[in-house]
């Protein structure tokens, strides 16, 4: 999985869905759930990048599905949150769906302290400005969860 990882990072997107298919095949047959939805993110990730957004859904889907059966960590679970959110907002121009998934990440990548949460929670102010909720936007940014990321970049 790391290495379909660094294929994505590094724009190796035909490299990485080749992998990707291949390990996901023998992941079915171990039966390492945990292991699969991350590949299955990586794979919805990669359409997506592609701008193939029926498969990048197609695959996220799958991700939920094998992600419902097991415990999900919450780095994973909010992984899940933000391409669900991206993948609604891409696609549907669902900017209240969208924002919903944006507001799951922001809070799992909150309680472990990750520096992702920042980028939800820019995700979630884009979907406030797209719902012309600007209002939302200032209640937001002054709001308690988002005080301790205050600070030029939001």
């Amino acid at each position: 999985a790391r290495l379909v990882s660094l294929y994505f990072d590094t724009k190796r997107y035909q490299e990485a869905l080749q992998l990707g298919s291949q390990l996901l095949r023998e992941l079915k047959k171990m039966d390492d759930k945990a292991l699969l939805v991350e590949v299955q993110l990586l794979e919805s990730k990669t359409y997506h990048a592609l701008s193939n957004l029926p498969k990048a859904r197609a695959a996220l889907t799958s991700a939920r599905t094998t992600a419902n059966a097991i415990y999900c960590p919450p780095k994973l679970q909010a992984a899940l949150d933000k391409q669900s959110g991206i993948i609604h907002a891409a696609e549907e121009k669902d900017w209240k769906t969208a924002y919903s998934y944006f507001y799951e990440a922001f809070e799992g990548y909150d309680s472990i302290d990750s520096p992702k949460a920042i980028t939800s929670l820019k995700y979630m102010l884009l979907c406030k400005i797209m719902l012309n909720l600007p209002e939302d936007v200032q209640a937001l940014v002054s709001g308690k969860l988002a005080l301790r990321y205050a600070g030029r970049q939001v």
